[in-house]
């Protein structure tokens, strides 16, 4: 078995791990690809944004970076994490609220087509969205049953998709197991069927290299929470390649979509480009941490931070088999680096009860059903030094509680 403290030492980023808050204390923290742990400097920058940008500047502020934030910040995250050229990413909503307005959109520039397929392990949210607008407009889901130790593959999509499909969701990384779905075949397949594809990249971004554009997608969302570091509530992003933005439409017109904002004129025009998706007023604050995060990650290289990921889970898978498989623990999670994201699920019936013992012990997995004890490692905040020390820990509850 690797030596901890070795690969530590030989990790070429593991001096970024001080720019986080609480890795020098002795918790274990595995649920960064729930909740990512602040910057350093996230404490600083949002009282200084108080003190100076908002109670000093005031109003001031919208005409000196606030307006264009979400698409400056959209397009750098687009350049450093998601492969896709300037003018198709913008920051907003939530995930939730950003997911409606783009499915809506998309159903309604394929006419004729009635059909949504989606995959019944996909992210509840997702999930949700569509049986509501499904409900709302008389669409049908076509639902995909796929292994949820796995995830969606090229053969269940293509026996799925036809022509009544007018949308495929999928997400690119599997929040249960971690399946890393072949996002280009998928996307083809779609294509193929007359079909659009949203993805949704909540548990990839900033974690898994994505090329949108190199993969022809057409939609994506995703939350900026979990390897964003963005803090709970953080603002999500949308991506909508730059064929779609004068077809689409999205469905809640407010006032920032609008052509001329500062006009507040009779009627609703929806302005150009990508910001035709805005509605309300973004949330600025929301937005400041996750562009520091944005910058450590162009600093690390998202290339780099994928190697370090990977690195992270096969260690975790290692000292699962050594020290967890005896006991009965399963790996429910691709063996494959080059088909797993950046967590890891262990599976055994006592895990619920281990995930409780576990948070009391200031080790923090999370649980997801059936029996998964899921290990969220954030690349640029977490050591391997902390894994072994964590996967200790869940050996000695697994013992305590049979």
């Amino acid at each position: 078995m690797n030596d901890s403290l070795e690969l530590d030492r030989t990790d070429p980023l593991a001096h970024l791990r001080s720019r986080f808050l609480g890795t020098s204390e002795p918790l274990v923290y595995f649920d960064g690809n729930s909740l990512g742990r602040p910057l350093e400097v996230t404490p600083e920058r949002l009282a200084a944004f108080v003190r100076h940008d908002w109670g000093e500047r005031l109003i001031r502020g919208w005409d000196e970076g606030w307006f264009d934030l979400p698409l400056t910040l959209g397009d750098r995250l687009g350049r450093v994490a998601l492969g896709a050229a300037p003018g198709q990413t913008a920051f907003g909503d939530s995930t939730t609220v950003l997911l409606y307005k783009v499915v809506r959109a998309a159903v309604a520039a394929r006419p004729g087509r009635d059909e949504i397929v989606i995959d019944r392990d996909n992210f509840p949210t997702d999930r949700y969205v569509a049986q509501g607008i499904a409900a709302e407009l008389g669409l049908t889901l076509r639902w995909i049953d796929v292994d949820t130790s796995a995830g969606l593959t090229a053969d269940e999509l293509a026996a799925a998709v036809g022509p009544r499909t007018a949308l495929v969701m999928a997400s690119h990384v599997a929040y249960r197991s971690a399946w890393l779905a072949d996002a280009p075949t998928l996307t083809q397949i779609a294509h193929d069927a007359g079909a659009l594809v949203m993805w949704d990249l909540s548990h990839s971004v900033g974690v898994v290299p994505v090329q949108l554009d190199r993969w022809d997608v057409d939609l994506a969302v995703g939350c900026s929470y979990k390897y964003l570091n963005g803090g709970p509530g953080s603002p999500a992003f949308l991506y909508v390649a730059q064929r779609h933005l004068d077809e689409l439409t999205q469905p809640i017109q407010g006032w920032m979509g609008a052509t001329d904002p500062f006009l507040m004129g009779p009627t609703y025009t929806p302005t150009d480009g990508i910001r035709r998706f805005h509605s309300g007023t973004p949330p600025i604050v929301g937005m400041l941490a996750v562009e520091d995060m944005v910058e450590l990650i162009e600093e690390a290289g998202i290339e780099a931070v994928r190697e370090k990921s990977v690195a992270l889970t096969s260690y975790a898978v290692e000292l699962a088999d050594d020290l967890l498989a005896p006991l009965g623990v399963d790996v429910a999670s691709p063996r494959d680096p080059a088909r797993r994201g950046g967590h890891v699920t262990l599976r055994h019936p006592r895990m619920q009860a281990v995930t409780e013992a576990l948070w009391k012990r200031d080790v923090i997995p999370d649980y997801r059903d059936p029996h998964g004890l899921r290990i969220g490692l954030s690349p640029l905040s977490t050591s391997f030094e902390e894994v072994e020390r964590g996967m200790h820990a869940v050996l000695g509850e697994l013992e305590r509680s049979g």
